[in-house]
């Protein structure tokens, strides 16, 4: 009889270092990892169907550091009992890779196969042909790259793990996979339930039409739309519900460019509809999805309850810098109020610091945005030349100055430098956005808007807390906040020292006390403007600049169309309007 041999399998999604080094990471994590869901499901399903031989039994370990500690002495002892292994570093960010580096350090000294993919190593093949310092250091330690994406590969990784003959670097940024009817990702609810609002993810499509110059999707996943089957989303939603898991954060860049859209949100439909199933998700689209005939109502029948829209600015100058010409500042109102038409919380990013930016104009533009667009949370970003963009490849390649340390490629650091604007008055304008946005008086106005559109102010109240919490009490960007933070005192920084016991404890604790007594502070205060408007027998009957319908005389009337900029591009669009009618007259 032959005996079976047991290979240990880690599936590690890394975090990041905070500014002192300590991994940023929290009891009930935000946003869950996608890259993570898909490499589990890839591997569980090889391993379902013995594509690796048999023989074997496979141990995996799926851990996101986001809300789970990475023991490296417990894994290395794990997988040094085993007959085989393997530590697979999952869906990399260019913040994240310092960090993969140092869990990778002492387990390749305990002669540990590790690998690495996600966004840094591909976008550095996609855009730099692999010339990044941390790539080849990468290399030079002896870890495994994988570039490109898993679907139709996770045989031949894992056999060469299997048969101690990693790769160097396996490398499929020319050839993207289609993924309909692949195995379909999936965590177990015990891994689910680490996130805040017991929330998973999946992706229903890859890739994207635009050309945004600071975006590494198009280049790491390609401008062409590659989907799952409203079968394979049937059957992601079904697996889940199995378990308890009824909330979704749908990944995809831009869900309104998935070619079937309508399939997709019509299955859904007919399962909350038709079944009664309850099940909600969250989801990204760009600025003209409300021109989508039936788009924005089926999403919202779909179950979809917040979208994320890439505004990025209200000046069109900014976004014909940044490639970012679908988005058309007269639009901004209007799809904004479809969204609220159907009770659906509205997220928008917002990046600061484009080339013509001084803290004048940022702070005026914000001032517009408040005052004349119904958006519910705004978040803002660093412009940031990551890895694997247009705007990052260009500096490269000119030879401009970029900060060395990619664990501050987060979008909430300076990491260039700003042609009107020093570091200190970036960061200053940067810290200064979230206070202005978010004063007293306009979080009450948010709330309002809410109530006379049918959105919960209690889900706003919630949100306002914890995006302004986010920077000014945890010192990290919303999207990387969760619900209490912990700290590991041995998994620091490599290359910072390991602070005594005696020190570490008592400050963390110190420091934690602190920081729940400025929440439940932030809470209260955002609470009384919330239970003020939930008081107010008229809040039914609430309307201001931003809430009132689109009429042709907007142009003359809102502050939003009256900046130089948009002036001038205002009056292209109108030589673009007329000569496109003339066309169509000669035509016809």
């Amino acid at each position: 009889m032959t005996s079976t041999k047991r290979f240990c399998l880690y599936l590690i999604k890394p975090s990041h270092y905070d500014d002192d080094g300590y991994v940023i990471q929290w009891r009930l994590s935000p946003i869950p990892s996608n890259s993570l869901a898909s490499v589990y499901g890839l591997v569980r399903d090889a391993i379902d169907r013995e594509a690796m031989g048999p023989g074997w039994d496979f141990d995996v370990h799926p851990i996101d550091e986001t809300n789970t500690e990475v023991d490296v002495r417990a894994i290395a002892e794990e997988v040094r009992s085993a007959d085989g292994g393997l530590v697979m570093l999952i869906g990399v960010q260019s913040n994240q890779f310092p960090r993969a580096l140092d869990i990778a350090r002492p387990l390749l000294a305990a002669g540990i196969q590790v690998a690495i993919g996600g966004f840094h190593v591909s976008g550095v093949i996609s855009m730099l042909n692999g010339e990044d310092a941390d790539f080849r250091r990468a290399q030079q330690m002896g870890i495994s790259l994988f570039a490109g994406e898993l679907e139709g590969r996770v045989e031949q990784v894992l056999g060469d793990a299997v048969s101690g003959r990693l790769q160097p670097l396996y490398n499929y940024m020319n050839d993207l996979p289609g993924i309909e009817g692949t195995p379909v990702p999936f965590m177990p609810a015990g891994h689910v339930a680490r996130t805040a609002y017991n929330l998973t993810s999946f992706d229903a499509g890859r890739g994207c039409p635009y050309q945004c110059s600071f975006c590494t999707i198009i280049n790491v996943q390609g401008r062409k739309s590659r989907r799952r089957s409203p079968d394979d989303i049937e059957k992601i939603i079904r697996l889940n519900l199995e378990q308890g898991v009824r909330r979704f954060f749908i990944t995809d860049d831009n869900f309104a460019r998935n070619k079937d859209w309508e399939a997709i949100l019509d299955r859904l439909i007919a399962m909350r509809e038709g079944e009664g199933l309850d099940f909600n998700f969250f989801i990204q689209v760009d600025t003209l999805c409300h021109k989508i005939p039936n788009f924005v109502e089926k999403c919202a029948r779909a179950g979809v309850k917040r979208v994320f829209i890439g505004l990025e600015n209200v000046n069109p100058a900014n976004l014909k810098d940044a490639k970012k010409r679908q988005n058309k500042i007269t639009e901004y109102r209007r799809m904004l109020l479809a969204w609220k038409e159907w009770h659906v919380i509205t997220y928008a990013g917002y990046i600061l610091g484009f080339p013509t930016d001084t803290p004048e104009r940022i702070m005026h533009d914000i001032d517009v945005v408040k005052r004349e667009l119904p958006v519910d949370i705004l978040e803002f970003f660093f412009l940031t030349p990551l890895p694997g963009s247009e705007d990052h490849q260009k500096l490269h390649r000119a030879g401009v100055a970029m900060d060395g340390d990619l664990n501050k490629y987060d979008l909430n650091h300076y990491t260039t430098a700003h042609p009107a604007m020093s570091q200190a008055e970036f960061e200053k304008v940067y810290a200064d956005a979230w206070t202005r946005y978010y004063s007293l008086d306009h979080v009450e106005t948010i709330m309002r808007r809410a109530a006379v559109s049918g959105i919960s102010t209690s889900n706003v109240l919630l949100l306002a807390v914890w995006f302004v919490g986010a920077l000014k009490i945890e010192g990290v960007h919303p999207l990387e906040v969760g619900w209490i933070r912990r700290k590991s005192r041995l998994n620091r920084r490599h290359g910072m020292p390991i602070e005594p016991a005696i020190l570490f404890y008592p400050k963390y604790y110190a420091e934690l006390g602190w920081k729940l007594m400025r929440w439940a502070g932030l809470y209260l205060r955002f609470g009384m403007k919330q239970l003020k408007v939930e008081r107010d027998p008229n809040r039914h009957s609430y309307t201001d600049t931003a809430m009132t319908p689109v009429t042709d005389q907007d142009e003359a009337d809102l502050e939003l169309f009256k900046s130089s900029d948009a002036v001038v591009w205002l009056d292209e669009q109108k030589r673009i309007e007329r000569a496109q009618l003339g066309l169509r007259q000669e035509a016809s």
